[in-house]
């Protein structure tokens, strides 16, 4: 069965964070890479059992994201925003997924969005990789970069946007 590890970059995300953790059943650990917050979000990643990392003692000017999580044992990378939550259906199909997984090891899986907006929620009409090998090279920022190729998994990523 793959394993899976969570990973997504904080700064002083205490109100957002809980919604999100509260969704990554499907995934075998968590990584919060925090960026200095001084609010409660290591609170809430602690009890959440999230394993936290410092961006400032971990990162280094030519480090890769992955590299936050290159001490676990993890298989795959699931990259989120703190704004980000799964539905059921996405979870239910991550959990399909690890253990049917027949995926090649170089193989990235991408994810529909969609995101709140002071109009209503809006459908991104490309998914997005946010699954990655835990090898990936292959970078945008903190999310990896996108991948056409990549299989889409049913269900979404909510992108919650308004306070």
């Amino acid at each position: 069965m793959a394993h899976i590890t969570a990973m997504l970059h904080t700064h002083n995300d205490a109100l957002r964070l809980g919604r999100c953790l509260e969704t990554l059943y499907a995934c075998d650990e968590v990584v919060i890479v925090d960026h200095g917050s001084c609010d409660q979000t290591l609170r809430i990643a602690r009890e959440y059992a999230a394993k936290v990392v410092s961006a400032q003692r971990a990162a280094h000017p030519n480090a890769s994201p992955a590299e936050h999580v290159a001490s676990s044992a993890t298989d795959w990378i699931f990259c989120l925003d703190p704004r980000e939550s799964l539905t059921e259906a996405l979870a239910a199909s991550l959990f399909e997924w690890k253990s049917d997984s027949l995926a090649p090891p170089s193989a990235a899986v991408s994810f529909f969005l969609r995101e709140e907006t002071a109009n209503g929620w809006i459908a991104h009409p490309t998914p997005q990789t946010r699954l990655v090998p835990a090898a990936w090279s292959r970078w945008n920022g903190s999310l990896p970069a996108s991948d056409s190729t990549a299989p889409t998994l049913q269900g979404e990523i909510l992108r919650f946007t308004l306070p």
